[in-house]
């Protein structure tokens, strides 16, 4: 979702996603609730981080609580690595209507605390 955001914000950002213990798709809850305001993360698709490790960046950003105490060390230039945190939607129980509800709570938290990077470190 913070990859949707980021594009959303200035499609001119190079932006890539990947995450420690990769799932083989994208969440359709995830889908869905971004898909609610506008925004396609539908072609998305998961991505290991060890990828990119040797890659220069000018951020680094862990988004899930866990990532920051997991995530490796990344060996190319990067100028400043962040931890912006967020709990993981995937992991809600409930209803479907309760799932729904926290991965809207998440999308919205995610959106407002990247745009505020956004606005602050990147326009």
């Amino acid at each position: 979702m913070a990859e949707g955001f980021l594009k959303s914000f200035d499609s001119n950002l190079d932006v890539y996603s990947a995450g420690t213990n990769p799932s083989d798709s994208v969440h359709p809850k995830a889908i869905q609730v971004m898909k609610e305001i506008g925004i396609d993360i539908s072609e998305g698709y998961p991505k290991k981080v060890d990828q990119f490790l040797k890659n220069s960046f000018d951020f680094v950003i862990t988004v899930c609580d866990n990532a920051k105490e997991t995530c490796p060390i990344f060996i190319g230039d990067v100028k400043e690595q962040l931890h912006i945190g967020f709990e993981d939607p995937a992991e809600a129980v409930g209803t479907e209507e309760e799932i729904l509800a926290e991965f809207r709570k998440i999308r919205d938290e995610i959106e407002s605390d990247f745009k505020e990077f956004y606005l602050s470190k990147l326009k």
